[in-house]
């Protein structure tokens, strides 16, 4: 089941993808892709709908993040080979992990918003996990039924905050649209193993990543139960996974970084694609 959210920015209400790829409308029957909602119970309820049923969502609306109401964006860094590799670092021996701030996340068609303060802006695709039910102290044969279902997130990243100055990746993490989240939330019963995926990125048009989930260091079940021996996570907190090699920092003989006017591209198999125009701060 495909699950995603539509309408206004702060406003979004429910929908799911019907068998035939129309997009309908959830109103009155969820009051949202968010908390109890990602639940077993009630992603069963949902899939017992009769979806040719429900309302078309009309070909225009906006389509926002699949999740709403995320309480912690939690990401994983260097978690891919090559990208450890190209990066000049060793694979870690445990999970890397910071935190992005919510406020960074926007719908998988929006526009990516350059920070007033932008310097080294790159793009980054990655698998993300989407947390169905409180998450404590879980083991890693039992993680997956923490699990709500998984989508496609861009951790945009401005590579001077980010590496260059004092403190924490956050503050190259989190400006207002770095993380875009979406298309769908595709429910784990459709993902019967997130590893294997081919996972890719474009910049007008050029492929710049083009890896596979297979690549991970630490997958998806190692990741849950690591992060949550660490803290507890709940129903709607994303895991953004790591991203695979090719990122603009990366480049070869110079790194490339975003500008205005570009467009990114991305996708991972099975979970749809995003695609966002790169425009100036101009609040």
């Amino acid at each position: 089941m495909k699950l995603f959210r539509h309408g206004i920015e702060g406003h979004e209400n429910p929908g799911v993808v019907a068998d035939d790829g129309s997009l309908r409308d959830l109103t009155g029957i969820v009051a949202d892709i968010a908390g109890d909602a990602l639940s077993d119970t009630s992603l069963a309820i949902l899939r017992g709908l009769d979806r040719d049923a429900l309302p078309i969502v009309p070909a225009e609306t906006r389509i926002g993040a699949c999740v709403g109401r995320v309480g912690k964006l939690v990401c994983v860094g260097l978690n891919y080979v090559a990208h450890a590799a190209e990066a000049q670092q060793a694979a870690p021996a445990e999970p890397l992990l910071f935190l992005k701030a919510t406020t960074a996340i926007c719908g998988p068609y929006d526009t990516v918003m350059l920070a007033k303060h932008a310097r080294k802006v790159d793009w980054e695709v990655e698998l993300g996990v989407v947390i169905g039910s409180v998450c404590r102290y879980v083991t890693e044969e039992d993680a997956t039924n923490y699990i709500a279902g998984y989508c496609v997130v861009n951790d945009v990243s401005d590579r001077f905050y980010q590496l260059e100055g004092t403190g924490q990746w956050v503050k190259g993490k989190s400006n207002d649209s770095y993380a875009p989240v979406g298309p769908w939330l595709v429910t784990r019963d459709e993902v019967e193993n997130p590893s294997g995926r081919s996972i890719w990125l474009d910049v007008d048009g050029h492929r710049y990543q083009n890896g596979n989930t297979a690549d991970m260091v630490f997958n998806v079940p190692q990741l849950v139960s690591y992060i949550s021996n660490l803290m507890t996570l709940m129903p709607g907190d994303i895991i953004a996974t790591g991203t695979p090699s090719g990122v603009g920092i990366g480049q070869q003989p110079h790194p490339i970084y975003l500008h205005a006017g570009q467009v990114m591209t991305l996708g991972i198999d099975g979970l749809g694609q995003q695609s966002q125009r790169v425009v100036d701060w101009t609040q």
